[in-house]
């Protein structure tokens, strides 16, 4: 079924023709029929030219990538055992094939000759892009040094992939047991979902499964110390040291394998790519932001211990990190009157998705999103919905863009956390229109009941479909620069700027609708929705730090270095300290090194600190549709309200819209990205809106 592209709209694959015990056999036909186009493009006689080497490479392996778009979409969502054997047996024959085609001195010869193309075209951007991977991929190393490289990415390749595997094994069996008594505080709907999860699982009482982060959600609601402590520590102390070989021998892989290209380290081999362009610009902003958080979360800890203290749940021994986030939500729904639970009333998933995030990107760039019934996703959970252009005002239906699949619901083979990808990339040389999708883990309700989202839910669903806009409204001609295919810490700037949009009161009052009345978020949860995006921005934004220094310790070591390193816990402890995080434990990093899945299994090696990188971007940026009266901005008073309201005209909502799809959504990775941002923004950036943003400014820095 891979040979050809399917016969569905968009090329959307045929799921119920997928065979996961033909997978690894068309992933071998897939890469030995790349390898042949290869060979050819190498190999010809004559004089290499534009369309018989660059269009010649970026034409090539559509079969094996239709066959890996299934592969690694299943491996995060669908991941069965025998798809994670697939991707296991799979992984390290891509990383061989891979590492030969850049290391194939006739193709790299050929790359090398072309001229330079006209500064500013995608020709350019594109040109640059195959002669760095070259160079990264190897290709100036001595024969002796590439075969070394082969290894290493080789092994390389599946130490990740069993870091992922172990990891969503050891995550599943962490889940937590708790008995009528430790469910106390929790809402009936929540309890009848674990309870379900329980008889799914075999088992008596509630299961509680962990998500990927440190601190989990359902621990601003337990009121039970001991089921909080449970919890807690379960989520911590998962994998225990199960991965730890694994670990340490993909830091020293990976910083041999950055020496052996000429880079200190991995983490200034990665550095290059991205926007930030080097480790100094990313420690001097770390530095910025650390000190305030830290300060901040200082100031959030003793007022949520004071009302601790003076409670009728009084403890021994005060607040403890497995009670932090149970106290700050007490402290938080005391001083903006909010209950969280009837707050989710007002956030059903339907509603938030197609009359909210959909809604917010027909207004700015004039598009349509409806279900496609009539197409089937790869589990029943999953929808799929068609992407079109706005009608004519004659009333010609609007061209069709591509797909999105919505895949919402947590499930046992889903891996934790939320993500975009793709089937199809969009590309004028191959004709192909993108197919997209969203995954996120919101917790299934019971059959006939609305998922209900929490407000950083909520955040996540307009985050993603952020990234999905990044794909959808892509507009190039070479597959290689097309949509998300951008440095790390650019691909969360157009999420980060949509996540801006939820907030918005004209985005907000269409969607935020009672679940079972229908009536409006009233004006009073308006404010404190507003204040509560702003709450507790010391603990989330040191939780985040924590991690990103911990992934800039493991990546910044030199290949000597590495390999004195015997110790995972220790290590990370002594990073911690060093980047001045030492808060006798009680805020732990968002991710400890044993389930790190960004870094050891997904694509954010040394780049997990390029969210904060792109949200500075976002931060700044948003200005620009607050500027040009698209949109009223993010909360900027002392109490987190909004200090000035608006008229907003929908001519320049959709004036700034068209603005950002022109000049950043549409580009991919064709573009300047500083020139770009720039260009849109009106201003290099600033790290001071972030600051402001996140009520850090004057905190410590």
């Amino acid at each position: 079924m891979f040979n050809n592209p399917s016969d569905l709209p968009y090329e959307l694959p045929d799921f119920a023709a997928v065979d996961v015990d033909t997978l690894v056999p068309a992933a071998r036909m897939g890469m030995d029929d790349h390898a042949a186009e290869l060979a050819a493009i190498a190999d010809n006689p004559e004089e290499p030219t534009w369309e018989n080497t660059i269009v010649a490479l970026e034409a090539s392996g559509e079969t094996l990538q239709r066959v890996l778009a299934i592969i690694f979409n299943y491996a995060g969502a669908l991941a069965t055992e025998k798809i994670q054997q697939v991707e296991s047996e799979v992984s390290p024959l891509l990383a061989d094939h891979v590492g030969a085609m850049y290391l194939n001195e006739d193709l790299w010869n050929r790359v090398q000759s072309m001229p330079e193309q006209a500064e500013g075209t995608e020709e350019a951007a594109v040109l640059r892009r195959w002669r760095r991977r070259f160079v990264r991929g190897g290709a100036n190393l001595d024969p002796e040094q590439r075969e070394e490289l082969k290894k290493l990415d080789s092994r390389l390749a599946e130490l990740s992939t069993s870091f992922g595997t172990q990891l969503l094994r050891e995550t599943e069996a962490a889940a937590v047991e708790l008995s009528e008594d430790e469910v106390a505080g929790l809402s009936e709907a929540t309890k009848a979902r674990l309870k379900a999860d329980a008889r799914e699982a075999n088992k008596d009482g509630y299961l509680v499964r962990l998500g990927l982060p440190t601190v989990q959600p359902i621990l601003e609601e337990l009121s039970n110390p001991e089921a909080r402590r449970k919890v807690y520590q379960a989520s911590l102390g998962r994998a225990g040291t199960a991965n730890d070989d694994a670990i340490l021998e993909i830091i020293r892989l990976r910083a041999h394998r950055a020496e052996m290209l000429g880079y200190s380290s991995h983490a200034d081999f990665i550095a290059e790519e991205e926007t930030a362009g080097s480790v100094e610009a990313v420690e001097e902003l770390l530095k910025t932001v650390t000190p305030a958080a830290v300060s901040n979360a200082q100031g959030e800890y003793k007022r949520l211990a004071d009302k601790q203290a003076v409670s009728d749940e009084a403890q021994e021994g005060g607040v403890e990190a497995a009670d932090w986030p149970y106290w700050d939500a007490q402290l938080r729904a005391e001083e903006l009157d909010v209950d969280d639970d009837e707050l989710r009333k007002y956030f059903p998933l339907s509603r938030v998705m197609e009359q909210g995030a959909f809604f917010a990107a027909q207004r700015l760039y004039g598009i349509t999103v409806n279900r496609r019934e009539d197409l089937q996703g790869y589990h029943p959970d999953v929808t799929v919905w068609e992407v079109r252009e706005e009608d004519q005002p004659d009333g010609t239906p609007g061209e069709g863009i591509g797909l999105i699949l919505m895949d919402m619901f947590a499930r046992p083979t889903k891996r934790g956390g939320a993500w975009m990808n793709s089937f199809v990339d969009q590309a004028r040389l191959t004709g192909q229109q993108p197919v997209v999708v969203n995954v996120l883990n919101i917790a299934k309700p019971q059959e006939g009941d609305e998922a209900l989202l929490s407000l950083d839910e909520v955040a996540t669903v307009f985050h993603e479909f952020g990234h999905a806009l990044h794909g959808l409204l892509s507009d190039v001609v070479y597959p290689s620069v097309s949509g998300t295919n951008v440095p790390c810490d650019f691909v969360e700037f157009p999420s980060q700027i949509n996540e801006n949009w939820a907030l918005e009161p004209a985005v907000l009052a269409n969607y935020a609708r009672h679940v079972d009345t229908g009536e409006p978020l009233p004006a009073e949860l308006l404010q404190a929705v507003q204040k509560q995006a702003r709450w507790g921005q010391g603990f989330s934004t040191t939780e985040y730090v924590a991690a990103c220094w911990v992934d800039l310790a493991w990546h910044k070591l030199s290949a000597q270095e590495a390999e004195s390193v015997t110790s995972v816990e220790e290590f990370e402890a002594e990073a911690l300290r060093r980047a001045g995080i030492d808060l006798d434990g009680l805020i732990a990093p968002r991710y400890r090194s044993a389930y790190f899945n960004h870094i050891f299994a997904g694509g954010y090696s040394a780049g997990y600190w390029s969210y904060l990188w792109a949200e500075v971007l976002d931060a700044d940026g948003f200005q620009a549709f607050v500027d040009t009266d698209a949109a009223v901005g993010t909360p900027d008073g002392a109490d987190g309200a909004t200090s000035e309201i608006k008229d907003i005209d929908e001519d320049d909502v959709r004036f700034a819209g068209d603005r950002f799809r022109r000049m950043i959504l549409s580009r991919g990775a064709s573009i300047d990205y500083e020139d770009a941002f720039w260009m849109f923004r009106g201003q290099q950036r600033s790290v001071e809106p972030l600051l402001r943003r996140r009520g850090l400014a004057g905190s410590g820095a």
